[in-house]
């Protein structure tokens, strides 16, 4: 990662993580379609009404995750195997203790938490349901996490997405068999996504014991080592603080999009997925724009970072247009996968219609934040996201939406915090990076 040409090597690190990222989406998507088919919309509503919940509680341990993965690939780049093992095995029982406490707070904080929303009463029991069994699973989820960050950061892209290609067939299967079969509805999609993760995680544990090198696993060595989990949390609490911010801000908006009932919530969750599917795959750039600066800053590398942010940028767009192009194309079809009601339809493809046209903004702000966490700064990508992103949606919810209360006029909160945040982060990395050079005295 520390040696050019970069492009080619970017988009091979990229395609992995693309796929992986797909496979690990299949996990919320698989539960919306087989919902939105056999249990009816108001399942559908009920499912898609916990998405940014869930989003918002993980997201903080999701970006302690992408810390571990930061670290390791740092201390890779400067060959300092003593301190990669440390971190190695701090992050691997920092996610497991993680894990165990956002269970147990979801589970218990679950209905509470929908009714702050204002989640629609008729589908609230079932939103619950659903939201209890999925926390059962957090453990798992960032156990995984956090061991696939470590796997990635030593250039190994290929086994994470192995190990979810087989899970997330386990979950289809599993989501068919418990809603048709055996009429679980809600709940058996929930058990579906949660069995599947137990597996992945319980896969990726193993190949950390049989990687090679100072990122091998010993359970005899999993203890907390108090300087690596400063360092891991340093970078990952800035990022997930920051995923966090971004996912509060669509709860507000969620919330928003709640009033208007439980159709207008299936058309929207339908439409967010798709979404969800591209930010996936340009988020594997933002992933291999972190690992790449991050080998290199441990290096000292310090004249590709430039090289690998400029590809990144570009593979981002090239990736992101085209899937938003073909979105916008045959939005009816796509929305169509996931219901069979009309209306659910028209509501989702109306939200393509107008919110893809500026996805690419938001792939590129991704970009952005991940090149500066790699660069080692994880508190200026959270402080710009906040103002920012989170900053311009919440005043857009707040003091414009109510002079036109429609869902048109709300979506536009997306594509105006992406544009300007993006452009932050833009000139933002040309001043960090200027800063690092002077205080390593090669200007």
């Amino acid at each position: 990662m520390t040696k050019g040409p970069f492009f080619k090597k970017i988009l091979m690190f990229s395609l992995p993580l693309m796929l992986t990222g797909l496979l690990q989406m299949v996990y919320n998507t698989a539960d919306i379609v087989v919902v939105g088919r056999f249990a009816g919309s108001q399942a559908l509503a009920a499912v898609g009404a916990t998405s940014s919940l869930i989003h918002l509680i993980l997201n903080v341990f999701l970006g302690m995750a992408m810390g571990s993965g930061v670290m390791s690939a740092r201390y890779i780049g400067a060959e300092d195997d003593k301190r990669l093992e440390k971190c190695v095995h701090t992050a691997l029982l920092l996610g497991l203790i993680s894990g165990v406490a956002v269970g147990i707070f979801g589970f218990c904080m679950a209905e509470k938490l929908l009714i702050l929303m204002d989640s629609p009463a008729d589908v609230l029991p079932l939103s619950k349901k659903y939201l209890q069994i999925y926390f059962l699973g957090a453990p798992a989820s960032l156990v995984y996490n956090f061991g696939a960050a470590i796997v990635r950061s030593t250039g190994d892209t290929k086994r994470p997405l192995y190990i979810l290609s087989a899970t997330g067939l386990v979950n289809i299967a599993l989501n068919l068999v418990l809603v048709i079969v055996f009429r679980l509805n809600v709940a058996g999609v929930a058990i579906a996504t949660i069995v599947s993760q137990y597996i992945s995680a319980v896969c990726i544990i193993i190949r950390l014991m049989k990687i090679e090198g100072a990122c091998r696993l010993h359970f005899n060595k999993l203890r907390i080592n108090v300087r690596e989990m400063k360092k891991i949390l340093l970078i990952g609490i800035p990022a997930g603080v920051q995923n966090s911010l971004f996912s509060f801000s669509n709860v507000i908006i969620q919330s928003n999009i709640n009033t208007f009932g439980a159709t207008a919530i299936s058309g929207v969750t339908a439409g967010s997925n798709v979404e969800g599917i591209i930010y996936t795959c340009t988020n594997a750039v933002s992933q291999t724009t972190m690992t790449f600066s991050s080998q290199n800053m441990g290096a000292r590398k310090y004249e590709n970072l430039g090289k690998i942010y400029m590809r990144c940028l570009l593979i981002a767009t090239l990736i992101g247009g085209s899937m938003c192009l073909f979105g916008v194309i045959f939005r009816n079809q796509v929305i169509g996968i996931f219901s069979t009601d009309p209306a659910v339809i028209e509501i989702g493809a109306a939200r393509l219609a107008m919110v893809l046209p500026f996805h690419i903004f938001c792939s590129l702000m991704d970009v952005g934040g991940g090149q500066l966490r790699g660069m080692g700064k994880s508190f200026e990508p959270m402080i710009i996201t906040l103002l920012g992103s989170c900053g311009i949606r919440l005043l857009w919810v707040f003091v414009f939406f109510p002079k036109n209360h429609t869902l048109p006029y709300l979506y536009w909160a997306y594509p105006i915090s992406w544009t300007i945040t993006f452009f932050v982060l833009f000139i933002a990395y040309f001043i960090i990076k200027r800063n690092i050079l002077k205080k390593e005295n090669m200007l």
